[in-house]
């Protein structure tokens, strides 16, 4: 008989990678972003939720709540604010701001906007932020990506290579700056 027959071997859960990847995220946030979430917070638990429960207070006074779209509609927004209110609370817990280097302004650092150049010879603009302020239309790329990992620490006229799911590039460090 091998260890199958006789060992339990824990199999990975979809809740246990979702946890473990939650977990793995860095705390590095900045301080604009930080002040972005404490925002939200604060707008979500003092306007929204207090508007949503009365627009849930009305719908519940309009009788039978198990045909009632209006109930069952705020019902959910309620539960999802809430959700969104707890994680806020929790992560903002774990977060902690970092403020932009500024001692030595040609090495890629944490909140750096980063220039490269690509062997095709296109540039691309990259800021390193933290998990909680990606936004890839403004080019802002979390500081756990594996682009983000490659730069930090890197200096302007440096080369990296950075194994990508379409395959490796490579880029060259053009600029770094500091600030929004």
């Amino acid at each position: 008989m091998g260890c199958r027959a006789l060992c339990k071997v824990p199999q990975a859960t979809e809740s246990s990678r979702r946890r473990h990847a939650i977990l793995a995220r860095s705390t590095h946030i900045t301080p604009d972003g930080h002040r972005r979430l404490q925002d939200e917070l604060k707008y979500l638990w003092e306007k929204k939720r207090p508007a949503v429960t009365r627009a849930l207070s009305a719908a519940a006074a309009e009788g039978d709540r198990s045909e009632n779209a209006e109930y069952i509609y705020r019902k959910k927004q309620l539960r999802e604010i809430d959700r969104r209110v707890r994680y806020l609370r929790n992560r903002l817990d774990e977060l902690r701001p970092v403020p932009a280097r500024a001692d030595n302004p040609g090495k890629v650092f944490f909140a750096a906007t980063v220039t490269l150049a690509e062997v095709d010879g296109g540039q691309v603009r990259y800021r390193i932020v933290g998990a909680d302020e990606t936004d890839a239309e403004k080019g802002w790329i979390s500081v756990d990506s594996p682009v983000a990992r490659a730069l930090l620490g890197r200096a302007v006229g440096d080369e990296v290579s950075v194994h990508t799911p379409i395959g490796e590039r490579v880029l060259e460090i053009v600029d770094v700056e500091y600030g929004e």
